[in-house]
């Protein structure tokens, strides 16, 4: 599934491209430039920003030779991407890639130009970045994940998985817009008759607080709701 998705951004990245690939190109020919604007860490994504250099290198671009990637990483720190996206503005990139809500509505405040790809957003509509799926408008494009059913299919799962679950903690972080998802949870929580503890982080430091408010609550699971600043402490979520 990941695969088709990454097919899918690099497809829509090279149709916004001018510089055609071709073998008479001349060889003063402006090599593209793209930017890369990650909410998270390097370490939590480099799968797949590997797998996205294998998509371009499978339909002809290699780093470095035909293409060049500029990449920044804000490191779970919301706050650091205005200054990264202005970054990669001033240089200029040709086309940028954005991953998460939070991200792309940064990207869209200091240009009106560049061409947009939401590599991972939830709900474009609902968040205001664009107009609508089918007619996006201005200069965002690009992917919706935007999946409500699976956050009740995921307590779905965790109840046949632990048949004597009763209280489950939903941990989320402040700067995304999981409103719909956190919605949809409660949800299906009430439906399969489980208490539900919704739990806000902010940072690394504040992940202590909420584990241990789980524990006093004596919950018996953890989902964790959609958010590209999670994904940068997942290694802390995990142990």
């Amino acid at each position: 599934m990941w695969g088709s998705t990454i097919r899918g951004i690099v497809m829509l990245i090279l149709s916004l491209l001018t510089v055609p690939l071709t073998s008479q190109a001349q060889p003063a020919a402006k090599v593209p430039r793209l930017g890369l604007l990650i909410p998270s860490s390097f370490s939590a994504v480099a799968p797949r920003i590997e797998a996205f250099r294998h998509g371009l290198r499978t339909l002809g671009y290699v780093e470095g030779q035909n293409i060049t990637l500029e990449s920044r990483f804000a490191d779970g720190q919301a706050d650091r991407l205005p200054a990264l996206v202005a970054e990669l503005v001033r240089l200029p990139v040709d086309v940028l890639v954005v991953d998460g809500t939070v991200a792309i509505r940064a990207a869209q405040h200091p240009t009106t130009t560049i061409p947009i790809v939401m590599a991972v957003s939830g709900d474009p509509v609902g968040a205001g970045l664009v107009t609508s799926l089918a007619r996006p408008g201005g200069n965002t494009t690009g992917l919706s994940s935007m999946l409500l059913e699976a956050s009740g299919k995921r307590l779905d799962l965790l109840k046949e998985a632990v048949p004597h679950l009763s209280r489950v903690a939903a941990l989320w972080h402040r700067d995304a817009p999981v409103g719909p998802y956190l919605k949809e949870t409660q949800a299906a929580a009430q439906a399969l008759g489980l208490q539900l503890q919704a739990l806000e982080v902010g940072s690394p430091d504040s992940l202590a607080q909420a584990f241990a408010a789980m524990t006093h609550e004596h919950a018996d699971a953890l989902v964790v709701l959609p958010s590209a600043q999670i994904y940068s402490y997942q290694r802390v979520v995990a142990e």
